[in-house]
């Protein structure tokens, strides 16, 4: 099964908070017929408890979730951003991130996905690739080297 689509990554997204890249990317994944219609919410809720900012380097990535009961089928949204909006960070959850690339998991059973999840944290600690990505502006061109990480 393929987790990443071409349909599903996209390169500088306009975006002015957490919630809009949220709403933007969940609405893909709705889309696509890859969650419920209550996923949105979901996440949302989800990232007020626990906030999905991980502070990899220079460039901060976002990884936005929710429980597998609002899934319909497993999917991955990655996306860059047009510029960084803030995410509370996961470790210390009142510091804020200004986050630049987000990846949003669409999970139906993370131990089968615990080799993506794996490539996913090893592209995270990667800056120099994350600068290179983040630099793509054409959707497909950002899935191909996407792809090529995970």
């Amino acid at each position: 099964m393929e987790l990443l689509s071409p349909k599903l990554v996209f390169a500088q997204v306009e975006a002015n908070s957490a919630d809009e890249v949220i709403h933007y990317l969940a609405t893909q994944l709705k889309d696509n017929g890859k969650v419920k219609d209550t996923f949105e919410q979901a996440v949302k809720a989800r990232e007020q408890i626990h906030p999905t900012g991980l502070p990899s380097g220079k460039i901060a990535v976002a990884i936005p979730h929710t429980d597998v009961q609002y899934v319909n089928e497993a999917a991955i949204t990655f996306a860059t951003l047009a510029h960084p909006v803030e995410f509370h960070n996961m470790a210390v959850t009142d510091q804020l991130l200004e986050v630049q690339i987000v990846v949003m998991l669409a999970l139906k059973d993370p131990h089968s996905q615990v080799e993506m999840l794996q490539k996913l944290m090893a592209l995270f600690q990667n800056q120099e690739l994350l600068a290179q990505l983040e630099k793509i502006t054409d959707n497909k061109k950002l899935y191909d080297a996407v792809s090529e990480c995970i």
